[in-house]
């Protein structure tokens, strides 16, 4: 819900044990549910909105305010709910070809047609891509500087010739790809590899915990 122009494909699994019409029935009462998750958020955001317009001081509240205007921009695209029985391989093709097919819409996905850079298809993009892939599960550190990244990586023979820029070409192809996460638009972050995706989701649990909501509601 914080992603602009997010495509969403609801799956509905255990369809194994439920009987033919009661499946039919279960997904017409998901999306209804998933209408009005959204119907209710806008309204929340709306009188979030109206809330700070209306304070005393609003001034104060700009950047609230524009964050939920943000927010409210972003809209969801929601798919028809694909319900599958995970123990039949029959299903599981079913869900793959679903999702390639609509990965494939123009009209969801418009930078599925874009053309790739000149860069991508040079020699040395693609070596350094291909000596990426071999050196990256081999680093220990889940997150790492950009300029010490480049370093390590400059003492591997196949990739001694690693410039900066060229790894900042090949770390975003990585990063589009979900290999690794380089948030370069982030001033905070534009030094910083996540060479690990899944070190990030160890961060957030650490972060993000049971009744965090109500512990911090809790502060006046």
């Amino acid at each position: 819900m914080r992603v602009p122009n997010s495509v969403v494909l609801p799956v509905g699994t255990h369809v194994d044990c439920c009987r033919e019409e009661e499946v039919e029935e279960k997904r017409r009462d998901i999306m209804a549910k998933i209408v009005a998750m959204l119907a209710e958020r806008k309204r929340n955001l709306a009188h979030f909105m109206d809330n700070l317009e209306g304070s005393e001081e609003p001034e104060f509240y700009v950047d609230q305010w524009e964050r939920l205007k943000e927010m409210e921009g972003c809209m969801l695209t929601i798919l028809n709910l694909v319900a599958v029985n995970c123990t039949d391989h029959r299903d599981i093709k079913k869900l793959e070809t679903t999702i390639l097919e609509h990965v494939k819409n123009e009209e969801l996905f418009p930078e599925v047609v874009r053309v790739l850079p000149p860069v991508y298809r040079q020699g040395p993009w693609n070596a350094g891509v291909r000596g990426m892939h071999a050196e990256l599960p081999r680093l220990p550190l889940g997150m790492m500087d950009l300029q010490y990244l480049l370093s390590k990586l400059s003492q591997c023979e196949h990739l001694a010739n690693l410039g900066r820029e060229l790894l900042q070409d090949i770390l975003r192809y990585l990063h589009r790809i979900g290999l690794v996460v380089w948030y370069e638009e982030i001033k905070h972050l534009e030094s910083t590899v996540f060479l690990q995706p899944t070190f990030l989701i160890t961060m957030f649990k650490l972060l993000v915990r049971y009744r965090l909501v109500q512990q911090l509601e809790s502060i006046s």
